[in-house]
């Protein structure tokens, strides 16, 4: 990882770092924002105790919606950040994501903008469920058994378990849906399995797992720790709006 980052750096500078930056929050308004917003209307909807069953059953529909949503925005994403790798020839040179949609979809046409939607809405299920249901689970587990209060230490201890698992349990999708989206060709996804186990073996299912949780971890307890602020500052405007509240 070290190696691949000291590489794009000395052949495209700085810049060459961030390539992709663009496609990635572009991806985030529409994968995180659905998956997100789907997850806690359907909460609101059912009972207050649910079972892990249920909140998993809830994450999966949430992050398939999301995964469908953003899909073509994470194709440039990944095509972005894969340009660095490839000879000069062979690179796509994407202005920015906006640019990337518009030529992507000119040049190869509107299905292509949904090339690798099953997988990545599989991961985009399995992301969520890892993510979303984990974390309230273990954050419940933490304030009924171990008595633990809802603050930012319960909050910081659950998403740093949250994002441990989604990692672990989303590497064999990550790596079928970036060799999928960075391919130059379309090719099935049994065709893929079986190459990629003939030539790498079983290793292929947690390669890049380290940079993988470099990247999600934090990005998992930033996500959850903003969202709780979030909640309790919704909370308390909500409530100093009722009625009779002084």
């Amino acid at each position: 990882m070290v190696g691949t980052s000291l590489h794009i750096f000395k052949e495209h500078g700085i810049r060459g770092l961030y390539s992709g930056l663009s496609a990635s929050l572009l991806r985030q308004i529409t994968y995180s924002t659905t998956r997100f917003g789907v997850y806690e209307k359907l909460k609101q909807r059912a009972s207050p105790d649910l079972t892990f069953i249920e909140l998993a059953w809830m994450a999966s529909a949430s992050g398939f919606l999301g995964g469908v949503a953003g899909n073509p925005a994470d194709i440039i994403n990944v095509r972005m950040q894969n340009d660095a790798s490839l000879a000069v020839e062979q690179r796509r040179n994407y202005r920015n994501a906006i640019d990337g949609l518009v030529r992507m979809t000119r040049e190869e046409g509107v299905k292509v903008a949904f090339r690798g939607v099953i997988p990545n809405s599989l991961r985009a299920m399995l992301m969520t469920t890892s993510q979303l249901a984990t974390y309230d689970s273990i954050k419940n587990a933490l304030m009924t058994k171990l008595r633990m209060k809802d603050d930012l230490a319960t909050h910081f201890t659950a998403s740093t378990a949250a994002g441990l698992i989604a990692t672990t349990i989303c590497s064999p999708v990550d790596v079928i849906k970036t060799r999928i989206m960075s391919a130059a060709e379309k090719e099935g996804i049994v065709s893929l399995l079986s190459r990629i186990y003939r030539t790498e073996g079983i290793g292929w299912m947690f390669r890049g797992w380290l940079p993988s949780f470099i990247r999600l971890g934090p990005h998992t307890v930033a996500t959850f720790v903003f969202l709780e602020q979030h909640k309790e500052l919704w909370r308390m405007l909500t409530l100093s709006q009722r009625p009779g509240t002084p």
